[in-house]
């Protein structure tokens, strides 16, 4: 009995604040501006006040994170020298740093800040009334307080140990609390009688610390990247009111309601076929789907519609109207408008592949025989991907997976490093070959498609495929082992020139 009533009774939830979407928007960002990958690491936050024990490195490190799971944009390098923060895996890296069996890389960037002041009970306000009668009296209570907590936030130059001037953050923000309270008291006969009702709460300090945290990372991060940062937070989603609007709606909607908007969600995105509109909530295809949308969208998966879930499949149909308030865009409590439904925002299922190398703005210059070339790669939903080398003269060879990269599946929106030149190891390298025109394909299939495919395409990764030649004999293998579904296709080509021969030297005066 004991060990049943300490279990939780309610799911878990991903924690977010109102930039989440804000950092999504970012990593998309950070990858279209083609930036190199950046080596980052913090300072501790310290808070001075000690009213706010909040881990906030950890914080900075998780938005740093989920700014880079698309762009590589930065790679955070953990290390810690204070004494009293030692721990197992410090104490293992300090022995191999002196033993010579490990290298640290240095980060180029640092972030530094403090909880800069905690101001409690900036306002507090209190109303109470009473009437009193022979037999019964009667008193009302009301209270409201705001406390106010401010971040500072500054992004510094590893090399120099020196604050980049320009590059800080300085937000505040309030955490309000409030309280209602009623007594009632009488006299029946010779007895008295007396209740006492209270409603106290208090937003919690976590949560206002994470969206200052997001805040101020998105800040020094879009200006040291100089990309229009502004963008990004200026989005519905970051309305303080949204999640409490989406809520009501959530409510509103009940389990019917919330059903067939999820439902038409799932459909508009690929997760589910257009023919099983009308699936109900405990039908197994419906379950699956549900789990792999809330896997992609960093939901805790249970396969269930919570509000999570009702959130992220509709977040994108909410806008502002002309006096400020959110408003749904093309749906209501019960289903989505057809035009909305039908326009499909969202690709249902598709591959991002890109070239990683430094390249001017706009322009994809040729590569000169022998040069490294490094890719990305990313699907939008969870998906199994391969992905292959065609040289000038058609040679067929896999890149992935490979012996170090065994595993096919890749999770949605994470870019998968192609080779990766963050590993001291990354199992191969790619060069440009022979002048003329190179190519790598890539195809994201919802299964393991591996053990269907032809003899000819199961060797080792790594070498040329005999009986292979060019994209369209990958494209055929697959269509011979899927049929035209169940598959998606990205290819990337580039052109290779021959490597310039240097000039003679000059005979040396004199010289015979």
């Amino acid at each position: 009995m004991a060990t049943t009533v300490n279990r939780p009774v309610v799911r878990p939830v991903r924690s977010i604040s109102s930039f989440s979407e804000s950092l999504s928007c970012m990593d998309h960002m950070l990858r279209a501006a083609e930036l190199p990958t950046t080596l980052i690491s913090s300072k501790q936050f310290p808070d001075f006040s000690g009213k706010v024990p909040v881990a906030v490195k950890d914080m900075v490190v998780t938005s740093l994170s989920q700014m880079s799971h698309l762009s590589n944009a930065f790679r955070y390098v953990d290390y810690e020298v204070d004494i009293a923060r030692q721990d197992t895996v410090q104490n293992l890296t300090t022995i191999l740093l002196n033993n010579n069996q490990m290298q640290l890389q240095r980060p180029a960037l640092y972030v530094s800040g403090a909880i800069a002041f905690v101001d409690q009970n900036v306002i507090s306000q209190r109303r109470t009334a009473g009437i009193s009668g022979d037999r019964v009296d009667l008193g009302h209570s009301k209270s409201n307080t705001a406390t106010v907590v401010a971040l500072e936030a500054h992004l510094g130059d590893f090399r120099t140990r020196t604050i980049i001037p320009g590059l800080d953050s300085a937000n505040e923000v309030v955490i309000g609390g409030a309280g209602d309270g009623l007594d009632l008291a009488g006299r029946i006969g010779s007895y008295g009688v007396r209740f006492n009702v209270g409603r106290d709460y208090a937003m919690g300090t976590g949560g206002a610390l994470r969206t200052l945290v997001d805040l101020a990372m998105i800040e020094l991060v879009g200006k040291w990247a100089r990309v229009p940062y502004w963008q990004c937070l200026m989005l519905d989603q970051t309305n303080p009111s949204f999640q409490r609007q989406m809520r009501d709606w959530f409510d509103a909607s009940g389990p019917e309601g919330q059903l067939r908007l999820v439902r038409s969600s799932l459909i508009s995105r690929g997760y589910l076929p257009n023919n099983q509109e009308n699936l109900n909530a405990n039908a197994p295809a419906l379950r699956e789907a549900l789990a792999q949308f809330q896997a992609d969208k960093g939901v805790i998966v249970s396969g269930t519609i919570t509000f999570p879930t009702y959130e992220a499949a509709l977040r994108n149909f909410v806008g502002l109207d002309q006096e400020g308030a959110l408003t749904r865009i093309g749906w209501n409590n019960d289903s989505m408008q057809t035009s909305t439904a039908s326009r499909s925002p969202w690709p249902s299922w598709n591959i991002n592949l890109q070239l990683e190398n430094p390249q001017p703005a706009g322009a994809r210059p040729a590569f000169t025989e022998g040069e490294q070339i490094f890719l990305s790669a990313t699907v939008s939903k969870a998906s199994h991907l391969y992905c292959y080398y065609v040289d000038s003269a058609g040679t067929v060879t896999r890149l992935l997976p490979n012996a170090l990269q065994t595993s096919t599946l890749l999770s949605a929106d994470q870019a998968v490093r192609i080779p990766d030149w963050m590993s001291p190891s990354p199992g191969f390298i790619l060069d440009a070959g022979k002048p003329g025109s190179e190519n790598v394909i890539c195809i994201a299939t919802a299964h393991d498609a591996m053990p269907r495919l032809s003899a000819d395409m199961q060797g080792p990764a790594l070498t040329v495929m005999k009986d292979v030649r060019g994209t369209q004999g990958v494209l055929d293998r697959f269509q011979q082992a899927l049929g035209s579904e169940g598959h998606v296709v990205q290819n990337i080509n580039w052109n290779v020139i021959a490597r310039k021969t240097p000039p003679a030297e000059a005979p040396e005066k004199g010289a015979k």
